[in-house]
């Protein structure tokens, strides 16, 4: 609430309080996870596009999909699905811990600093898995 001047009556208004920034607080692992929670949710947003863009190809004909394909399939477009597939895993599996919160369970700064580190480390290795399954299959 305002506070009232005295030999005025005209209401004085306080300064708000500033919230803390990214210098002030210091880094850890969970300030980490709930940011790059929040990047991959973008990135599954770009693949949603990307998604799309391969259905309408599909609709457009075998030329605009080989087109498509041929574009996801170049070094460059490999290296966006390798990203997007790192995205699907890490987000998947952040939501699962966020479930897990949602029950109440590993608040506990160790505890919530553990699962941090399986998230990320399920990230990398199940993506690599399925590159390295897509690439001994040829189907990359």
């Amino acid at each position: 609430m305002a506070e009232v001047k005295a030999e005025t009556g005209a209401p004085v208004l306080r300064p708000r309080p500033l919230s803390p920034h990214l210098q002030v607080w210091r880094w850890h692992i969970t300030m980490a996870t709930s940011i790059l929670h929040r990047v991959t949710g973008c990135g599954l947003y770009v693949g949603g596009l990307i998604l799309v863009g391969w259905a309408v190809a599909l609709a457009s004909g075998p030329d605009a999909y080989a087109t498509y394909v041929g574009l996801l399939g170049s070094l460059l477009g490999k290296l966006v699905l390798f990203g997007l597939t790192l995205c699907v895993f890490y987000h998947m599996a952040n939501g699962v811990r966020h479930l897990v919160w949602d029950m109440g369970k590993g608040f506990l700064p160790k505890t919530a600093d553990f699962s941090a580190v399986v998230v990320m480390a399920f990230a990398v290795v199940a993506t690599i898995v399925v590159w390295a399954i897509a690439l001994l299959t040829g189907s990359a």
